[in-house]
């Protein structure tokens, strides 16, 4: 007999259609693994004391998100750097992520798309000239099978100790001057060096600004950019994704400033500009897509998940009230991939 009062367990049945040419697809659209790994060697990393150019990565031991020329560096930067210091589980820290990602030329054409519309270039042409702009993405390790997501999420377990992960993009916001505190004088340093860079290059005509790429369990990262015209006139030109059906191999073109009201703005309106949305939105939809496919690791972004990524994935089920669960909330509300997972909790 069942008692009464006694919940019933509940059951997820996952149905998952897969497009016989997905694999083709992916492998024609992705970045070769050996020019991400070329493109990754051609990267610096400067000291957070003094901004000399690494020869050698030396990095906090205790949050690997800080790099120093010498001793001497992380002696004096130590009072600044303490209070956000904290024990990071993962080896190697973001940046490896961030390296990858950067190198990766097709997820990093849909990001600046995704960042010309964010920071408004569009709209003011002094930007990335005269003037710099700062882009923030907020980065996650989450699972690669949408099962485990859903045992974290709703029961705060998994069957896997090792649970392989990938990596993820939760938001794209602009740094707004308005409402942010300045830049600080090592970004502007860095963002000058670009913009002069680039001009000497015979890119004067490519605005250029910054990244800030951040995950909640650990500290961020900044790396300059360039845009190219051509992006630019992508994104001026605002061309529908072609989507295929996986159940009926049909084409059908979805447009770029497409935004789906209930999804987004009627969960979250607090946090959503209805102009720029379904832009952002829809790119970064691709680039998790992107990756979600990646079952080989091509694009190098797959890794086993930390306790602290699956406690994230856990606060977030358990409706907790902090900015890494308004984050992934937020995420899960705009992709429809996990629309089920969230009216279970319900």
């Amino acid at each position: 007999m069942t008692d009464a009062n006694t919940p019933t367990a509940r059951e997820i049945v996952h149905i998952h259609v897969t497009h016989p040419d997905r694999d083709n697809l992916f492998r024609a659209a992705a970045t070769p693994s050996d020019l991400i790994k070329r493109n990754v060697k051609t990267f610096g990393v400067q000291c957070t004391q003094c901004q000399k150019t690494l020869d050698k990565l030396l990095k906090c031991s205790k949050c690997k998100g800080v790099w120093y020329c010498s001793k001497e560096c992380q002696k004096k930067h130590w009072p600044a750097h303490k209070p956000a210091c904290h024990d990071v589980e993962r080896s190697s820290g973001a940046l490896k992520f961030v390296w990858t990602f950067y190198a990766n030329i097709t997820l990093m054409t849909y990001l600046k798309v995704a960042v010309i519309y964010e920071c408004g270039l569009l709209d003011n042409p002094r930007l990335g000239f005269d003037v710099p702009f700062m882009a923030r993405i907020d980065i996650a390790i989450e699972p690669t099978e949408i099962l485990d997501f859903a045992g974290l999420y709703l029961d705060g377990r998994t069957g896997e100790e090792k649970l392989k992960g990938m990596v993820q993009v939760n938001t794209v916001s602009a740094y707004d001057p308005n409402t942010h505190p300045p830049l600080t004088p090592m970004r502007l340093r860095l963002w000058r060096e670009a913009r002069a860079q680039s001009n000497a290059a015979g890119f004067g005509k490519d605005p250029v600004g910054l990244i800030e790429f951040l995950n909640y369990t650990e500290n961020s990262t900044t790396v300059a950019f360039h845009i190219s015209s051509s992006i630019v006139n992508t994104a001026r030109r605002r061309q529908p994704f072609l989507c295929t059906s996986a159940v009926t191999s049909n084409q059908i073109e979805k447009p770029m400033d497409f935004c789906d009201m209930y999804r987004v703005g009627a969960l979250t309106p607090h946090i959503v500009d209805f102009n720029k949305c379904g832009l952002t939105i829809a790119l970064y939809r691709y680039i998790n897509l992107h990756i979600r496919a990646d079952e080989q690791n091509q694009l190098l972004l797959r890794t086993v998940m930390t306790e602290q990524d699956k406690e994230v994935i856990r606060a977030a089920g358990r409706n907790e009230d902090s900015l890494p669960v308004s984050i992934l909330n937020f995420k899960m509300q705009r992709e429809l991939l996990y629309a089920n997972i969230m009216n279970l909790r319900r």
